[in-house]
């Protein structure tokens, strides 16, 4: 176990190396890296702590042992029960600090960018995605996290053919990654007049938010264009160029931005998209040079995957990756998705122990 111990002690300099890092001028002066920088330490104080603890015990053990060695029987007695005591404890943290010790996904402190577009099924469709909207910000709301709407394009019978979110807080990332892919919802429109129950989809992306300095994106491979918005956004809609067209030449990815009163407005949202997106897709080319598979045992974050089922008539909600089914739908349409989280995280932590076993 010397091996642990080293690394622990590794990870509490990193941790005391980010403390000094916030403190200075250049960090403190610099919010988007103040906040990495704090993200990442708060990840670190689980494993500092524990180093702590296991060094405290170490030293009773210790102790204990050299009061073994003494004559009298009295110390010898009270050292077998403090040994006896301590080193099921020691036993308990080694195995839990086993566990903070696996590699995570790296990009799990990342804020995210969330798309929900209204998929088959008509009007039915998009007020399904307007309902999961609410369900994540619901959720989002319980966990303390800010959700600002980028860009939005209402449906006329309800919900959204489209709506462009973001979400920021501590580990956003690492609890929304495995939302991607096509949702499917089993109601009764209530536009059904034979009281029919309905199929219909929405499909959610979910991707990071990255910083500027996360993805490097040459000013000379963008095309930016203007133009006049359309659709709802206030008396100025149509006479000022306000919506903001970009174009990652390289990629072929567009984005489109028009939700913002200003011009400014529409191109930081933009380009906040377009940075995300690029990402994402060099990550992807990447991991296939590379024969990797994202995510293999819980699904590759792909739009087209049908990856759970929300069956309204038996109130039942149905994770096809992970085979988990609740019979509480109506408590997760109100943001209560913690069952469902965790059974895929657990799933990911089964994966990432088996990798480090191998």
């Amino acid at each position: 176990m010397d091996a642990v111990r080293e690394k622990l002690k590794e990870i509490e300099d990193q941790y005391n190396g980010i403390t000094e890092e916030l403190m200075s001028e250049e960090v403190v002066s610099n919010p988007s890296k103040l906040t990495k920088l704090s993200k990442q330490q708060a990840h670190l104080s689980q494993s500092v702590e524990a180093w702590h603890s296991l060094k405290e015990l170490d030293e009773r053990i210790g102790q204990a042992e050299e009061m073994l060695k003494e004559d009298d029987e009295e110390l010898k007695e009270m050292a077998k029960a403090e040994i006896e005591e301590c080193e099921p404890k020691r036993e308990e943290l080694l195995e839990h600090i086993q566990k903070l010790l696996i590699p995570r996904d790296p990009d799990d402190d990342h804020d995210v960018i969330m798309e929900i577009r209204g998929g088959a099924g008509g009007d039915e469709g998009n007020i399904f995605a307007g309902d999961l909207y609410r369900m994540y910000t619901r959720f989002a709301e319980s966990r303390g996290w800010k959700v600002s709407v980028m860009e939005a394009n209402p449906s006329e019978a309800g919900g959204f053919s489209q709506i462009i979110f973001s979400i920021r807080g501590d580990e956003v990332y690492r609890n929304l990654k495995y939302e991607s892919g096509v949702h499917r919802v089993q109601r009764v429109p209530k536009t059904e007049a034979q009281g029919r129950i309905h199929t219909s989809t929405a499909t959610v992306l979910c991707q990071m938010e990255v910083e500027a300095e996360d993805v490097e994106i040459d000013p000379k491979d963008l095309t930016i264009e203007t133009h006049r918005a359309s659709g709802a956004g206030g008396q100025h809609i149509n006479k000022t160029d306000s919506a903001v067209r970009i174009v990652h030449v390289p990629t072929g990815i567009t984005v489109n931005c028009q939700e913002g009163r200003s011009q400014i407005e529409n191109r930081e949202t933009a380009m906040r998209l377009i940075r995300s997106r690029v990402y994402e897709e060099y990550k992807r080319r990447k991991e296939e040079e590379e024969g990797k598979i994202r995510r293999a045992k819980i699904g590759t974050g792909d739009r087209s995957e049908k990856i759970r089922t929300y069956n309204y008539p038996q109130n039942r909600v149905t994770d096809h990756r992970i085979g988990l089914t609740i019979t509480q739908l109506d408590r997760i349409m109100e943001g209560k998705l913690d069952g469902i989280i965790e059974g895929l995280l657990a799933e990911e932590e089964k994966r990432r122990l088996e990798e480090a076993a191998v």
